[in-house]
């Protein structure tokens, strides 16, 4: 398959004019078979979700095999080729449910988005800076517990958050970080405890500015943190959870490759406004927003292209978009070798959008899936 006449994501060089060549599933120098016209549209790398929940009504905290590869199937209609699911603060016998789920998943899933990984957003958070985690799960760090997680999950619990003023935080970063990516999340620590997190071996923030203490100029807390570290920061885009001149200042302060755009999507997105579960609680979706009973934002019911899309709206330039949403996520997964570029050899995950960045076409392991 040859992809023609589209303006093509290059991580260095913005936009280029060239073929994409697809052979036997992978981008190749040449290629035979037929020609797809990418009419003047946009050709880019298929996205990495790395912090979502859920949607079209299933939810991974759910444990369901055949909710994960209903999450997985719509993740794909919508360009977003890998999918590296969240769970929630659950009790320990959930969580290893929710792992060998997973697990097995990989083992015999055969459609749907590529599985590339597990995050656990919890159990070991803050009970101050909760929000939507359910607080009669949430316990100390534990090593031997997350270890024991990612063994179950046939190693594809990749991210762990954290909160850094927790008893025994910092060792437990120093312990798991060679095999677990730990992020900084639902914390109410200050600018020296998130410091000491970043220096112990935490390399990431989850969802910034959310279930954290504000960026102050007295009290500059974990943001402050953050930029003076290396670490990657996530960023929901969906106008509800950060408004639109804080994202463009996030952009500025951390650059193009330091953010990771992600959806934080619950079972709600791309369902219909009603009343719907998470992590044992009720939430409740009206419009574009998403809520506990008491008002709490629970996430969202954007996917990450629509939350793409939405960042280019606030001003965010497209191939800083996309660097965000497929590049950045696949490189912080340790799968930028197979995943997140259209260079020659990586899977031919790749989405083509229209000039106006609607979607066209969702090209899975070489082949036209939607």
């Amino acid at each position: 398959m040859r992809l023609t006449n589209g303006r093509v994501f290059d991580p260095q060089k913005g936009f280029i004019h060239r073929d994409v060549c697809l052979e036997d599933g992978r981008i190749a120098a040449q290629a035979g078979g037929e020609t797809v016209d990418a009419a003047g549209g946009y050709i880019i790398p298929g996205l990495t979700d790395l912090h979502f929940h859920g949607c079209r009504g299933a939810d991974f905290s759910d444990g369901d095999a055949e909710g994960l590869q209903t999450m997985a199937d719509y993740e794909l209609s919508r360009g977003v080729t890998q999918i590296c699911p969240a769970g929630m603060t659950l009790d320990v016998p959930q969580l290893e449910k929710i792992c060998r789920n997973a697990a097995a998943h990989k083992a015999h899933s055969r459609s749907g988005a590529d599985l590339v990984g597990v995050n656990l957003e919890g159990p070991f958070l803050s009970q101050a800076k909760k929000g939507a985690q359910n607080g009669a799960w949430i316990r100390e760090p534990d090593p031997a517990l997350l270890l024991r997680l990612r063994e179950l999950s046939g190693g594809l619990v990749k991210l762990v958050s954290l909160a850094p003023e927790a008893p025994g935080a910092i060792d437990f970063i120093r312990r798991v970080k060679g095999s677990v990516r730990v992020s900084v999340a639902h914390t109410a620590c200050n600018y020296d405890q998130a410091l000491a997190a970043f220096d112990a071996g935490a390399s990431q923030v989850t969802h910034l500015f959310n279930a954290m203490n504000p960026l102050g100029h007295r009290e500059p807390g974990p943001v402050a943190a953050a930029a003076d570290s290396d670490c990657r920061v996530e960023l929901i885009c969906d106008g509800i959870h950060i408004h639109p001149a804080v994202i463009r200042a996030v952009f500025k302060l951390f650059g193009r490759d330091r953010v990771i755009i992600i959806s934080d999507s619950l079972r709600a997105c791309g369902m219909p406004d009603g009343q719907y579960e998470l992590g044992g609680q009720d939430i409740f979706v009206k419009g574009p927003r998403a809520t506990l009973a008491d008002g709490t934002i629970a996430g969202s019911i954007t996917d990450l292209m629509g939350g793409m899309v939405r960042a280019v709206g606030y001003g965010i330039d497209l191939h800083t978009a996309v660097t965000a949403a497929a590049v950045n996520p696949a490189k912080a997964l340790g799968i930028y070798d197979e995943y997140g570029s259209l260079d020659e050899g990586k899977t031919a995950n790749i989405a083509v959008l229209g000039p106006d960045l609607s979607l066209r076409t969702v090209i899975f392991h070489g082949k036209i899936v939607g």
